[in-house]
């Protein structure tokens, strides 16, 4: 029976049903009250490995090994995952007789996937830290490889995920995921979303295949889509990634892409994989040559891009996966690597197939024609943005060389009408296409924004102009005066040059102090100058600013000193390749070159480092054409543009700010001082009718938004979002009915878990209204609001964020928002109270317990508790609240002192409560609390542990003063430069402890305590 609003449980049962009777799953029960339960089943392993021919001993070694693996408390879920992962890919190598040679125990038999044992289990309690109970559970031959979390239709997935990411974190049960290779959450009215261990909630993914199908719950059909044992066991094998650190699958485009490539490749055909910038290119190039070299022992793979930034980033990509690529230096040097059996895998700039000094290239390509290079193996040709050189002569040498080669182009943008015909020559028809619509529609890239700002330019006075000009030029003859005016153009555009791009650079820098994304110092801008000339005159500009030294400048110039050898005129003024040459030196003499670079390749190496890690030390960097292309900088956000561009070379420019970097980017702003509103519009539209209209999917189309109205609906939706997460809340809807709605009984640890979903709404919910806001707070009434509309609605987001904070200190989780904190004290200074102005607190960006420790604890509860009216209760839990957040989330860094603090302050609170204390004592406990947790020592500690790693040691050592500096001073000596997940690094770190310790647990033990200390 098919009943609006049934519970989760009546879901829960249709999927198992599912699994069970279409997927072919064995249904192993609820396993509630089931003892043991286990990411690895021994038993169910075991009888699978008997069924595939090993023997017990195997087995046992095999199952052994594996669990190792799985439960090294010394690495991180990430890198037992990992390890996990190379035994499932490629088996268990074991050996059960000495002197006999080892054996390779397959623990999934990935050629046929029918072979092995598909099951599903509910209910699986998981105990070891915080009990938790994931709804399902997905087993292959008895191995966790999956965990879905369900929710009724009246719950949001969001929900979902923040569990599945809660039960991965230390203190939950993250030993259980070492083996999980896939997670899912959905429910019956939102479908279903997948992501693997790690994926934050923002990267979570949707499939997307047969759309028309709607016989059924989405949720039902992407589980019978993804979970059938066949793409389940491809999707295992074929795309899972390790990327430096980030655990990946892949999107529904990557994966369909691939399998067509795959197919074009057992063909030997070529083609063109046309995915829109910033939805993942690299990835698919990484997966599709890692399965060609995999199934075709004779393949070989080159990458070929036609810019340095590309071709450092392809390589990038590979090896952080750990796949070694070899670089060519040379055209020679490529020919030479192909004339040999290795490498397999290669990357090269597409210049390195030229010849310098040829004057006849047809005839060049004919002579290569007729001598082609000796090829060794089947050559593949990954070519990157094939559009642009590739569509040239260059391509015909390629060709030419490797005449065997099968080609497979790739691009982020379609081709026009000129490019098409040799691109299709070279490569062949689509392969698949991926547009800028359906990225922005799947959530994969951001939308852009687009909004022009013109500069009026005029003269002052022209009289004075014209009269200056004729004193300059009085030595010359009419002619003369002529050619010089055509030169420069008119007086109008020398003369305005500098004031119009300062009035440019006033501009960028009144945004940085208003948008949201750039005040608060996690986005950052490119502006794109007209010229080499221009771009140091703007970095000139920016030097006098707040801007110096966290703005940069990137273009294709290295200075000589023969730029400038027949430039001095004599005159006190610099012509242009002097400024140009004089901003360089001066910006480079501090610089010290790096192996194998330039101090230019070296500077520019930084400032991209700076601007993609540490967006408040490099706010801008000024480019001409570098960078454009090939370059992901999710920090970036905006795009002031101040040079005419076009088709290819625009939509790639404006496509640098739409990559995905957390919930405050909503999108990418393009900011035009050029007036090409037209060709922005026209930069992919334009193609719908010049593209291969055979390759099906949807019209590119660049999604272009009005400002203020998309403003608008932002700030409407916000507000109505806000509207239905209060309308639970109980009347009057003061303080005290939000708090036990969004915290419940703040003394009992269970009710604020269970309304945690609550809780991460509001403050997202929050987030997104204070956002929503900024963008057109001092814009209101041109976006359509009324003098009432405007009252009400600034009363509105002072009001939320009035009930977020209350809630948030009351649940003693003040500190979990970090992110938006700048974001929010911006807001309410310049726009909310802005008819009111006022002088902030000091103590508006530190912490409860901070201030308490700096101002005491009376000051304290006056200046950030006194939203709670003076209710001792509720002033007391919520201080009790956050020392118990601060203890738990720092008690790893000294076990036994944060301990012993608990015990102190369950103590005080117990005494709290049975009216053993009177209010000023209680204070005056808690304050010594809150100071000892400060200093993070105790009166009695030792004068000689004067830090926080020696003060941990001594606690957690029985409190041996001497053997805490003896292994103070082991660690610092054994430990090497970014040590923390290198298993070499920190075995060397752990034979130091051994040496001391004598005791292999010990070591475990107190390695954990040294992980966790910032000092070492």
């Amino acid at each position: 029976m098919n009943v609006v609003g049934k519970p989760e449980r009546a879901t829960q049962r249709r999927v198992i049903e599912l699994f069970r009777d279409e997927l072919g799953y064995h249904y192993l029960g609820d396993w509630t009250d089931r003892d043991h339960n286990s990411n690895v089943e021994e038993g169910l392993l075991a009888a699978y490995l008997r069924r595939a021919g090993y023997k017990d001993a195997q087995i046992s070694a095999a199952t052994r090994k594996l669990q190792i693996e799985a439960s090294n408390t010394a690495r991180s879920l990430y890198d037992n995952n990992q390890a996990v992962y190379g035994l499932l890919r490629y088996g268990v190598s074991v050996q059960v007789e000495a002197g006999r040679p080892s054996e390779t125990v397959k623990l999934i038999n990935w050629e046929n996937p029918a072979a092995n044992d598909f099951a599903i289990a509910e209910e699986v309690t998981l105990r070891g830290g915080f009990e938790r109970r994931p709804d399902l559970v997905l087993y292959i031959n008895g191995i966790a490889i999956g965990v879905i979390e369900l929710k009724n239709s009246r719950v949001t997935i969001g929900d979902g995920i923040r569990q599945l990411l809660s039960n991965q974190r230390p203190e939950f049960n993250a030993a259980f995921f070492s083996t999980v290779q896939i997670v899912f959450a959905g429910n019956d009215t939102e479908g279903l979303q997948y992501g693997t261990i790690g994926t934050p909630e923002k990267y979570f993914l949707k499939w997307k295949e047969d759309e028309a199908d709607d016989s059924c719950y989405k949720i039902d059909k992407y589980f019978l889509k993804i979970c059938i044992k066949d793409r389940l066991i491809e999707l295992l094998h074929d795309f899972v990634l390790f990327d430096a650190g980030v655990k990946k699958l892949p999107r529904v485009h990557q994966y369909f892409g691939i399998k067509l490539a795959q197919e074009h490749v057992r063909r030997r055909e070529g083609g063109i994989i046309w995915h829109t910038q910033g939805s993942g290119k690299s990835i698919v190039m990484v997966l599709l040559a890692k399965w060609i070299l995999e199934s075709n022992p004779n393949a070989r793979v080159a990458i070929i891009t036609d810019r340095d930034e590309l071709d450092k980033q392809i390589e990038k990509v590979f090896r952080n996966i750990g796949e070694d690529m070899f670089r060519t230096k040379s055209g020679r040097g490529l020919m030479t690597a192909l004339s040999k059996a290795t490498p397999r895998l290669l990357c090269s700039l597409v210049h390195k197939f030229g010849q310098r000094g040829v004057d006849d290239f047809d005839a060049f390509i004919k002579e290569l024609q007729a001598q082609p290079s000796q090829t060794v193996g089947e050559v593949f040709v990954f070519v990157d943005e094939c559009h642009r050189t590739q569509s040239g002569k260059l391509h015909k040498a390629m060709k030419a060389l490797m005449p065997n080669a099968v080609f497979i182009g790739f691009t982020g943008t379609p081709l026009l009408k000129k490019d098409a015909q040799s691109s299709l020559e070279v490569f062949g028809r689509y392969i698949h296409t991926y547009k800028f619509g359906e990225a922005v529609e799947d959530e994969v890239v951001l939308d852009l924004i687009y909004e022009a700002r013109d500069i009026d330019q005029r003269l002052g006075s022209e009289d004075k102009i014209e009269a200056w000009f004729a004193a300059k030029t009085k030595g010359l003859n009419d002619w003369q005066r002529d050619e010089l005016k055509k030169k420069w153009g008119t007086m109008q555009h020398v003369l305005s040059s500098r004031s119009r791009k300062e009035r440019v650079v006033q501009d960028i820098i009144f945004d940085f102090s208003v948008k949201p994304r750039l005040s608060s110092e996690r986005g950052n801008a490119i502006l794109v100058a007209a010229s080499i000339y221009d771009a140091c005159k703007y970095f000139e500009l920016f030097q006098k600013t707040q801007f110096k030294g966290r703005c940069g400048l990137v273009t294709s110039y290295n200075p000589v000193t023969q730029d400038v050898t027949r430039e001095d005129t004599g005159a006190n003024t610099e012509s242009d390749k002097q400024l140009i040459y004089n901003t360089y030196t001066e910006l480079l003499k501090d610089v010290t070159a790096k192996p194998g670079m330039t101090k230019t390749e070296s500077y520019e190496e930084d400032a991209k480092t700076l601007f993609i890690e540490q967006p408040a030390n490099m706010k801008l960097l000024i480019v001409v054409s570098k960078l454009l292309t090939g370059f992901d900088a999710p920090s970036c956000t905006y795009l002031y543009i101040d040079k005419s561009m076009e088709n290819h070379g625009l939509f790639q420019a404006i496509c640098r700010t739409n990559r995905l970097d957390g919930d405050d980017k909503e999108f990418g702003y393009i900011v035009d001082y050029k007036g090409l509103l037209q060709k922005v519009e026209k930069a992919i539209a334009v193609y719908t009718s010049e593209i291969d209209i055979n390759a099906g999917g949807a019209d590119p189309a660049v999604l272009v938004k009005d400002r203020l109205e998309k403003g608008k609906e932002r700030l409407d939706e916000a507000l109505e979002v806000l509207a239905l997460l209060f309308e639970p809340v109980e009347p009057p809807r003061g303080e005290l009915q939000y708090i036990r709605y969004f915290c419940g009984n703040t003394e009992i640890a269970t009710d604020l878990e269970e309304r945690e979903p609550q809780r991460a709404a509001l403050y997202k919910s929050t987030a997104s209204l204070v956002r929503a806001y900024a963008g057109i707070a001092d814009e209101m009434e041109e976006a359509g609001y009324s003098t009432e509309d405007i009252k009400q609605i600034r009363a509105r987001v002072a009001e939320c964020i009035d009930i977020r904070d209350t809630v948030r200190r009351a649940a003693g989780e003040i500190l979990d928002l970090k992110a938006y904190e700048a974001d929010m004290r911006h807001l309410i200074d310049t726009y909310i109270e802005a008819d009111e102005p006022r002088k902030i607190s000091p103590f508006d960006d530190i912490s409860l317990i901070d201030l308490i420790v700096k101002s005491g604890i009376a000051d304290a509860i006056a200046a950030q508790l006194s939203g709670l009216g003076g209710n001792r209760e509720s002033i007391a839990e919520t201080i009790e609240n956050n020392v118990r957040s601060k203890i738990v989330k720092e008690r790893l860094n000294d076990p036994d002192f944060f301990d012993r603090i608990s015990a102190l302050l369950e103590e005080i609170i117990r005494d709290r409560r049975a009216k053993a204390l009177d209010y000023e004592a209680y204070l005056k406990r808690m304050a010594e609390i809150v100071k000892t947790l400060a200093e993070g020592k105790t009166e009695d500690t030792p004068a000689r542990l004067d830090t926080p790693g020696k003060r941990a040691l001594y606690n957690n050592l029985a409190k041996d003063e001497e053997l805490a500096l003896r292994i103070d001073a082991a660690v610092k000596t054994s430990r090497s430069d970014d040590w923390r997940g290198v298993e070499a690094k920190e075995r060397a770190i752990k034979a130091a402890l051994y040496n001391e310790l004598q005791d292999k647990d010990e070591v475990e033990r107190v390695f954990v305590i040294i992980k966790a200390q910032r000092e070492y």
